[in-house]
């Protein structure tokens, strides 16, 4: 029998890889002496398909290997014939053939296009310059990347997505970055004037400047006809080393024009719905292709669609076809996350907003007068974009403002409400009833499992939280482990350390862990127990040994980590009380060190900008001063803050600042799973918002009420009134039990308020516990108390008096070896060209040496971070926003667009 012709398929990206997958699954190619039919690839890179989604993070360090989408393997097993570096440049419909760049003539039974998109470059002068630049391909990252050596400044022209990332890559290049956009604002395709104002505010923050409403008319060139500048519609010129042009794209579609298949009007391929050509032997997929909506889509997801729809008509099936695709998107710009879906401009439709300018978020839903969710914008915030995306069409299930409120406000509802058919993952075309049959079948029980098994969540991400909560309503319960290394919770952690009396995270992990170096979860966890126990448990200070390498950033350093890398200092002012000498104390030393002062809402004052190097010097003049720590740092007390009360109000009926200072010291100091605060009125006025604390003390004219459980910030809830009209004595007992209790029963980072509602029985709860005694606690909790007020010391003032503690404060010297490092714990050491570096070891000796320099953050802090494993990987936590970098290969566990640089652990001197 004659040998069967191939299919063709021209181009290797990501939707041409996609469709051989798809074709693989089902079992319609060659290969291993399987009946298929062979498939031979036309590429023009000289390397396989690679994934563009992620081709920024080549600048932060990415190897470009790892972005690889197919193996030699694959290919293999599958009978596929991967021509490299030479692309088809005609093709003759009538003979079925295709002649490549080489002269090569591949004859095809059927043809697939898949040649994607090149970018639009604007028609102005100097755009061939050296230095102006486009990327769309690996080789373009690495010339870019070559030529920024050295420059200074750069310019992307465009504001979309593209000229997004390129910003964020020339910033990461060491660039000063500009954009320009000719829309009146950035992302005009995905968000709406609000949306982008506070992703303008959010961008800008970043060191990037924005130019919006304005165009590129030529690029400026020197003598040399070398780039030296962009000159702006408006006659302004921008001084640059580089410009990179990331305006559009355009359809590849010259191959489909020359032999005579329609094309669009505005380019693009024209295919049917099953992505078949005016030639039925020749298919088109991907950005090359005009749907059967009369739109060429330039994201990944609709061409992953289009593939599946192309093999089920090469497969004979025919059952997929591609009408038009969810354009829903959900990304990280420079650290923002952007996300819009539906129709985010429909008009004439109901708007649901929340903005939040100064934390740079801002949410909105378009609602149709029936009530059914259009679209919607998110910025900075994006956690409901995995739940409201899937309901774009339908009733939304709970009042909009569920949705559109803080994130902290409640756990989304949704994810029940949802029919089986309703697509939950986009990138893949994951249907809910997929997801919910393989969890079923396969007894899933975490998002991993359901990754693994049907590539939900592989994509963006965007979906992650719906596939949590289809856990959750398929009744798969959520582990209380507090992570990895422990099955225990933390209130689970708090009560063996207090029984078992265990004084170290090493001797836990021995009796109840599970092995590993612990993480950026359970090391503060126990460093806090600890702190909370350390008068049962004998133990004197949190930066004693090994209790220093379980720390975070803030109680490391004893000082609050600000976003540039410096530290704040916070000084204890009990009730807002302080002397005048005490004030020009502080005054003093913020002149003296230049650091930025702000009286904050809890009544004392804050000092930004001190280096982690001035810290104690800066303590030894406030302590000097009789002021110490007033625990800004720490999940403990910060403040009680209190009115001015009988001293002099007209209308107060207690001394409430002299009891703001009596209770602020008594509990100064206490580690607690959350910050804790309180206030004191002198009146039922309530000037001191004691509803709002923690705990809050308010005069009447019979004594003092308790009320407890308040909470201001995102999600504001009124304390509620757990005892009336006590004399003073009988108020400090029943704070130290309520407190005592809170610090036992209470989990991981969760504040009063939302322990409270937990609590079965809420406050009637309590009130059973603390004043009728259920338990046969009290006395107990109010002993543990007194414990830890006789064994209160002043941390600043102890690590003053500690040369070995000081020592935390200053680099390296010499070259860092083992003998130099604790294990688990970085320390900041100078490579020979000058840059920092950061070096750890682990439990073994084993040392590792990245990149001090945090690409989330641009501050040079990563040796400050939490050294743990995850998954058998050592990995360092960054101190800022917590993502986590493997040291073994630097690539962020969080966004594998983003490493660390990683050097030989010997390389670093200072």
């Amino acid at each position: 029998m004659p040998q069967p012709q191939p299919l063709v398929l021209i181009g290797h990206g990501m939707v041409g890889q996609r469709l051989l997958e798809v074709l693989a699954d089902r079992g319609a190619l060659g290969g291993d002496g399987t009946a298929g039919r062979p498939v031979v690839v036309l590429a023009e890179e000289d390397r396989p398909a690679y994934d563009r989604v992620h081709l920024t993070s080549v600048f932060t360090g990415t190897d470009p290997a790892d972005l690889a989408l197919t193996t030699q393997d694959f290919l293999d097993r599958h009978g596929i014939e991967l021509r490299l570096g030479d692309p088809a440049e005609h093709l003759d419909t009538a003979a079925r053939t295709v002649t490549t760049a080489s002269g090569h003539v591949q004859p095809y039974d059927t043809l697939v296009l898949a040649t994607g998109s090149d970018p639009y470059v604007p028609p102005v002068e100097g755009t061939d310059a050296p230095g102006a630049f486009t990327y769309r391909t690996l080789d373009d990252v690495a010339a870019l990347t070559a030529y920024a050596r050295g420059k200074r400044t750069g310019v992307v022209v465009g504001g979309g997505l593209l000229g997004l990332e390129a910003a964020g890559a020339l910033r990461t290049l060491g660039l000063e970055a500009h954009v320009v956009e000719f829309a009146p604002r950035l992302m005009p395709m995905q968000v709406d004037d609000g949306g982008a104002a506070v992703l303008r505010t959010t961008i800008e923050e970043m060191g990037v400047t924005v130019h919006t409403g304005v165009a590129a008319s030529r690029v400026e060139t020197d003598t040399d006809g070398v780039t030296r500048g962009l000159q702006l519609s408006d006659g302004r010129t921008i001084d640059a080393d580089v410009v990179v042009f990331s305006v559009g794209v355009r359809p590849r579609d010259g191959l489909a024009r020359e032999a005579g298949l329609a094309v669009g009007d505005r380019g693009g391929v024209v295919v049917d719905e099953h992505c078949r050509t005016s030639d039925p032997h020749v298919y088109a997929v991907g950005e090359c292709a005009q749907t059967v909506d009369g739109r060429v889509y330039g994201l990944v997801a609709p061409g992953y669609q289009m593939a599946e729809a192309a093999a089920d008509a090469l497969t004979g099936t025919g059952t997929a076809r591609f009408t038009g695709a969810d354009t829903s998107t959900k990304l990280k710009l420079m650290g923002a996350d952007v996300a819009s879906f539906g129709d985010p401009f429909e008009a004439g439709a109901t708007a649901v907003v929340f903005s939040d300018e100064s934390e740079g978020v801002y949410k909105k839903l378009l609602l149709a007068p029936d009530g059914r969710l259009l679209g919607g914008i998110l910025v900075g915030d994006a956690q409901a974009y995995g739940t409201l995306r899937p309901h774009t069409g339908r009733s939304l299930p709970a009042p909009p403002a569920a949705y559109v409120g803080p994130s902290e406000s409640a756990e989304l509802p949704g994810a029940d409400t949802l029919p089986d058919e309703a697509v939950v993952c986009s990138c893949h075309n994951v249907t809910k009833g997929m997801v919910r049959a393989a969890i079923a079948t396969e007894g899933l029980t975490d998002v991993a499992g359901v990754k693994k098994c049907t590539k939900a969540g592989t994509g963006c991400g965007g979906c992650l939280g719906t596939l949590q909560a289809i856990l959750d309503a398929e009744g798969v319960v959520r582990s209380t482990a507090l992570c990895e290394h422990f099955t225990l919770s933390r209130s689970e952690i708090y009560a063996v350390v207090r029984d078992e009396r265990i004084g170290s995270f090493s001797e836990l992990m021995n009796r109840h862990g599970k092995g590993g170096e612990g993480c950026t979860v359970c090391k503060p966890v126990v460093a806090n127990v600890l702190g909370t126990l350390s008068p049962e448990l004998g133990l004197t200070h949190i930066l004693d040994g090994e209790q220093a390498t379980l720390q975070d950033s803030n109680d490391l350093h004893l000082a609050n980590l600000q976003k540039d890398g410096t530290y704040s200092v916070v000084p204890r002012i009990p009730g807002g009380e302080i002397t005048p000498a005490q004030l020009v104390a502080i005054g003093q030393v913020a002149d003296d060190f230049g650091l930025y002062t702000k009286i904050t809402g809890g009544q004392r004052i804050d000092m930004f900008g001190a280096r982690r190097e001035q810290l104690p010097d800066i303590w030894r003049r406030l302590v000097a001063a009789g002021l110490e720590s007033g625990h800004a740092y720490g999940k403990s007390l910060r403040t009680v803050k209190s009115c001015i009360g009988s001293r002099f109000c007209r209308f107060g009926q207690g001394d409430s600042v002299q009891l703001a200072v009596d209770i602020e010291l008594r509990y100064r100091g206490l580690r607690s799973p959350h910050k804790l605060k309180g206030g004191v009125s002198g009146c039922l006025r309530e000037c001191a918002e004691a509803r709002g604390k923690d705990f809050g003390v308010i005069a009447t004219a019979g004594g003092w009420n308790l009320y407890v459980g308040g909470n201001g910030g995102t999600r504001p809830r009124h304390a509620e009134l757990l005892a009336a009209d006590l004399d003073r004595e009988a108020l400090l007992k029943l704070i130290d039990r309520f407190l005592m209790y809170y610090v036992r029963t209470a989990e991981r980072l969760e504040r009063t308020s939302t322990w409270l509602e937990r609590l079965d029985g809420g406050v009637e709860h309590l009130k059973e516990v603390l004043i009728e005694d259920s338990l046969g606690l009290c006395a107990e909790l109010e002993a543990q108390m007194d414990r830890h007020v006789a064994g209160y010391q002043d941390e600043w003032a102890a690590v003053l008096a500690d040369p070995a503690k000081l020592s935390r404060f200053g680099h390296l010297t010499g070259e860092p070896d083992a003998e130099d490092l604790e294990p688990g714990r970085g320390r900041v050491a100078v490579l020979p060209d000058g840059t920092e570096a950061a070096v750890f070891k682990d439990s073994e000796g084993n040392l590792y040496t990245v990149g001090n320099h945090d690409p989330y953050s641009g501050a040079d802090v990563m040796a400050h971070g939490i050294m743990g494993t995850r998954d058998g990987r050592p990995v360092i936590a960054s101190p800022m926003y917590k993502q986590e970098f493997d040291l073994r290969t630097g690539v962020s566990l969080d966004d594998p667009e983003v490493r660390l640089p990683v050097h030989e652990p010997s390389a670093p001197a200072h």
